[in-house]
């Protein structure tokens, strides 16, 4: 069953996927507009075969500013908010609807249809669906693909997956370059900052912290499975280390065996998956 309260995969907002999204959905459109002829595109023009080319490339490259825009827009979302599954696919409907309606605007004021604006909203959203849910279904099953595939290149070249290792666990950039390795037993938790990641912990009976750059979002998926945790937009938290889960008027905290480390908060939309890793932990975790 299909979990909405999930976070997107951190590959569809990564800047690369992002170019590759909106110069491949502009070229569907391109090719889509020129053999398919929707939204009576044939008969805007009384003009050469080139001629037409040209105009619609210009028109389509003006519809498609609407999801350059759009995922800008959600890029800048992304870097401070975790966006949900369900956001995500209402954003891409809301996408669909913003070029549907400039599209209808085309034909109605430029074009001087005479057919009714409701009924080219209609069939301009039908249209601009195909446009769009085409080309974004196959980008989303090819980086799924790549982003497994650079897994695998890194479990050849040597990475142990943190579910494995009884030792070290291995930190890597977003280049897939070894930066940091901790003892498992000494990793405390993990602190979004932006397009980076604080990794925090024990190092010589101190709390220490290393700066990777990198993305939770995408360090959570590497973890997938494991006792190293998403509890909130901006945490990650190793659970074998914490030993108390305390409830307050702000909400769940997760507390730690050294005095050390402040209390970690618990948001709304990874109480599921905390809770259920607590269930694994409970004889050495206590609630307060």
């Amino acid at each position: 069953m299909v979990d909405f309260q999930k976070p997107i995969p951190s590959y569809q907002n990564e800047k690369q996927n992002i170019i590759r999204l909106i110069f491949f959905t502009s070229l569907f459109a391109l090719v889509f507009i020129n053999f398919y002829s929707p939204f009576g595109s044939e008969t805007w023009f009384n003009v050469t075969p080139l001629q037409f080319f040209t105009y619609s490339s210009l028109i389509i490259l003006t519809g498609v500013l609407v999801v350059v825009i759009s995922r800008v827009i959600m890029y800048q979302v992304s870097k401070k908010y975790s966006i949900l599954l369900w956001e995500f696919l209402v954003w891409i409907f809301a996408e669909v609807l913003a070029m549907a309606l400039s599209y209808a605007l085309f034909e109605k004021f430029l074009l001087n249809d005479p057919r009714l604006f409701t009924e080219l909203v209609k069939t301009s959203s039908r249209n601009t669906a195909l446009v769009l849910l085409l080309p974004y279904s196959v980008l989303w099953l090819y980086f799924s693909w790549r982003d497994k595939k650079e897994q695998i290149e890194r479990l050849a070249e040597g990475q142990i997956h943190p579910s494995n290792t009884r030792d070290m666990i291995p930190f890597y950039d977003d280049k897939g370059i070894l930066k940091f390795s901790v003892r498992k037993e000494n990793l405390l938790y993990l602190e979004s900052a932006e397009n980076y990641v604080n990794i925090c912990y024990i190092n010589k009976d101190k709390v220490s912290k290393y700066l990777l750059r990198d993305t939770l979002k995408k360090i959570e998926e590497t973890f997938s499975g494991t006792e190293i945790v998403r509890c909130h937009r901006s945490y990650m938290v190793n659970f074998e280390k914490v030993k108390v889960i305390r409830r307050d008027r702000d909400g769940l905290k997760l507390g730690f065996d050294n005095p050390q480390v402040t209390d970690i908060p618990v948001s709304k939309t990874y109480i599921n998956p905390v809770m259920e890793t607590f269930s694994r932990y409970y004889q050495s975790i206590e609630i307060s």
